[in-house]
């Protein structure tokens, strides 16, 4: 059976070489588990007091209060922009973030603990802002069936982001969620290209799974957006990726798109660009004049990829959904706020037409003027 041979990791001897590092002060700690079914990955189970997190006043997402069960994440993209958040657990941003994964082991019970005092107020709650609550391990811990009973049980309004197809056997379990508080379901997905996606998020079911799951969701009954993060510049930019991708996004019934440029902020930068340099050595001076000492890519880019986007959203009837297309160039922080359609709670967003479906097809032109020779 699965996990059958899980072991326990010794607690390191200081003065045998190699050992592996203390796990303190690593909060509310049972044990830490490896298991061959998960080569070079340890899971370090605790018991979390509390697993609602204030979003911070001013921020301009969606909502108020996420839930994050695991830290860390076995799904290791590259450019995840969560890296930076595990040094806060005194493990590194690169090799640690994909490989030493935290898993809060009573999740659903502190939650709907919390959820059922009368101070609550029914907030929205988001998953996966940070790490991904289907990556591989929830497989074996099952704490998503708990997390959605606790909140739909409560009248919480919740939203779901993920690239895991492990979504799929909680279909059941959402379409009774969904009818009791608003749902909002989301899939990361932002590339067709099967061998780029293995290699820049080798840990992640492929984009034909995770198209897949979008289909598999739509029948259902329930709504799916996508975000389409990052764009890669001079990876999946290019007009042949972008329409591979909203013309696959459109026959799997997305309910709606985002679509935005990578973000290379500290922690997630050093680990990227030193996968781009063994990978893409030709590409590593381009990213860096193209980013300079930020986090974000030009306005000059984003303007650029802005009118690409927003071309091929029209031509496969993406135009009525939301979701951010670089429309404020001068401030780029904005699109990590901008959720597409169906991926945040609002009654009937189920009910939304499948993308492409009834809508003008845009012709077979090249893309806006000029757009071409820029990058």
């Amino acid at each position: 059976m699965r996990w059958d041979a899980q072991a326990l990791v010794p607690a390191p001897d200081p003065g045998t070489a190699g050992a592996a590092p203390a796990l303190l002060p690593l909060a509310g700690l049972v044990r830490s588990v490896t298991t061959p079914e998960f080569a070079g990955i340890t899971f370090h189970e605790v018991t979390a007091k509390s697993v609602l997190n204030k979003v911070p006043a001013g921020s301009r997402m969606p909502f108020e209060w996420t839930v994050n069960p695991y830290r860390g994440c076995s799904h290791a993209c590259v450019y995840c922009f969560a890296r930076k958040s595990h040094t806060y657990l005194d493990f590194d941003a690169g090799l640690d973030f994909d490989s030493q994964v935290v898993v809060k082991v009573n999740a659903a019970e502190v939650l709907r603990s919390e959820l059922s005092k009368p101070s609550w107020k029914g907030h929205q709650v988001a998953l996966g802002t940070n790490t991904d609550p289907y990556q591989r391990a929830e497989g074996r811990y099952k704490l998503m069936p708990g997390i959605i009973a606790a909140l739909a049980e409560t009248g919480t309004p919740f939203s779901i982001l993920t690239k895991g197809t492990l979504l799929g056997r909680d279909i059941p379990l959402l379409k009774s969620a969904a009818s009791q508080v608003p749902v909002g379901l989301g899939i990361s997905l932002a590339m067709t290209d099967e061998e780029l996606s293995e290699a820049i998020e080798p840990g992640t079911p492929g984009p034909r799974a995770r198209l897949k799951l979008v289909s598999r969701l739509r029948e259902a009954g329930l709504p799916c957006g996508v975000m389409a993060m990052p764009i890669l510049p001079w990876l999946s930019d290019s007009d042949e990726a972008l329409d591979s991708l909203f013309s696959a996004l459109a026959a799997a019934g997305a309910t709606g798109v985002s679509a935005g440029a990578l973000y290379l902020k500290p922690g997630t930068r050093e680990w990227f660009m030193q996968w781009l340099a063994a990978r893409h050595p030709e590409l590593a001076g381009k990213y860096r004049r193209l980013y300079g000492t930020g986090s974000y890519a030009s306005k000059e880019y984003r303007t650029w990829l802005a009118a690409k986007v927003r071309y091929f959203k029209a031509r496969h009837g993406f135009t009525g959904t939301s979701g951010f297309s670089h429309d404020d160039v001068d401030d780029p922080r904005g699109e990590e706020a901008q959720y597409p359609a169906g991926s945040i709670p609002e009654p009937g967003a189920a009910n939304h037409r499948r993308a492409g479906q009834h809508a003008p097809a845009a012709g077979p032109s090249a893309g806006p003027a000029g757009q071409d020779a820029l990058f």
